[in-house]
């Protein structure tokens, strides 16, 4: 069954809690239709018409996000995975990105804390999947590979959590691999499930070094939601169409490594059924480390393992 979710202020929130109400409930195996806003929570539908701005539909301190939901899964229960089907993803017409010591990351570590705030306005066009901005009188050009940075199940703990670090459950993962075509499995921590999506990125390097990527609105995002009880996860871990992937979060980034290496040589384990010392040599030559961002307090790492690269 498909649903077709409105965007609305009655269908956002820009936080996680188990104890928020579910948005709609729907069966395993029911697909979402959504239209997402900006980072900054606006939606224009096309150039030249004024953007509409939309609040979030819980009474929050702090919110950063705009997420829709969250979607309540009648089957899922604690302990089982969420499987996130990513059918379609189509960016909206603009997007921008911000640079110039925004974050604590770049003040540290780039020593541009004194360096203006700057904003690039880019014009997306959907079906060439290309982006340009102006810099001055220098125009650039890019190529899109449109993402969704944020999704996540509710985690189990009490209270409310804000949506930058990305965590067990899923969350603000800024992974640019989890493009159309791509299963992110995610662990379920509370029954019900309550899944979220939002954060749209047109464009997005590994490390998102600025602290955002090409921030745009989602014209059309197609998912399709299925309980998975034969897995059993810790971490979120994705197929894309070229490659496995396993994740590792941390405020250490050596840590966040070691997580994110471990994850996949279990995995490995399990796919090719070896032993660990075995599945760490193949890694060796065939898995590749990332850096998927640094700069949302809890820094990621994703180990990638591409399809064919072992074959037996």
């Amino acid at each position: 069954m498909i649903h077709k979710v409105s965007l609305e202020t009655k269908n956002l929130h820009g936080s996680f809690s188990k104890d928020y109400q579910p948005t709609l409930t729907i069966n395993s195996g029911d697909s979402l239709h959504l239209t997402t806003p900006d980072i900054e929570w606006g939606y224009s539908e096309q150039k030249g018409k004024e953007r509409t701005l939309y609040s979030s539909r819980v009474n929050e301190e702090k919110r950063i996000h705009p997420m829709i939901g969250p979607i309540e899964i009648q089957e899922a229960k604690k302990g089982m995975v969420l499987e996130v089907r990513l059918n379609e993803i189509s960016p909206g017409w603009y997007g921008r990105n911000w640079g110039g010591g925004i974050s604590n990351w770049q003040n540290e570590q780039l020593g541009i804390s004194n360096c203006e705030r700057i904003q690039l306005d880019w014009e997306l066009n959907a079906q060439t999947m290309t982006g340009s901005c102006y810099i001055g009188e220098q125009q650039f050009h890019v190529g899109l590979k449109p993402f969704m940075g944020l999704l996540a199940v509710a985690p189990a703990e009490p209270g409310v959590h804000i949506t930058s670090p990305p965590r067990y459950c899923g969350g603000n993962i800024d992974c640019k691999e989890l493009v159309k075509g791509s299963t992110l499995y995610l662990p379920i921590a509370v029954d019900g499930a309550l899944f979220s999506i939002g954060d749209g990125h047109a464009l997005q390097g590994d490390g998102e070094v600025s602290g955002t990527a090409i921030e745009c609105p989602m014209d059309f995002v197609d998912v399709t939601l299925t309980i998975r009880e034969d897995m059993e996860l810790r971490l979120p871990r994705a197929k894309t169409p070229t490659s496995w992937i396993t994740f590792g979060f941390d405020e250490d980034l050596n840590k966040a490594t070691a997580i994110a290496l471990n994850e996949m040589v279990e995995m490995m384990q399990q796919l090719y059924q070896i032993g660990k010392a075995e599945a760490t040599a193949l890694a060796s030559v065939a898995v590749d480390l990332r850096v998927t961002q640094i700069v949302n307090g809890v820094k990621g790492v994703h180990a990638i393992l591409p399809h064919g690269a072992l074959r037996g």
